[in-house]
């Protein structure tokens, strides 16, 4: 039976879009632990992500606008990491 009240979050969504923050927060860290860190919060960001796309693609794009925020802050941590962030600066 279905609540009359739609709920338009996605939990999921919003998970995403705060490890993909923490991630580009912690990303910057210097002798390789913001390379772990942030890396792997980026990571699980990313799969999040997909599965929050997924679900709000189902419900015709109910809670779509934090992963696309996930999904520019998981950009920006996997740029950050490329031109060597997380490492030795």
């Amino acid at each position: 039976m279905s609540s009359p009240v739609e709920r338009r979050s996605n939990p999921t969504a919003w998970a995403a879009f705060w490890f993909a923050l923490a991630g580009l927060v912690l990303m910057p860290i210097p002798l390789f632990i913001g390379l772990v860190l942030g890396g792997g919060l980026s990571i699980v960001a990313a799969i999040l992500a997909v599965i929050a796309l997924l679900k709000g693609l189902a419900r015709n794009g109910k809670g779509i606008a934090p992963v696309v925020f996930a999904a520019i802050f998981i950009a920006l941590t996997w740029g950050g990491i490329s031109i060597g962030g997380g490492t030795v600066w």
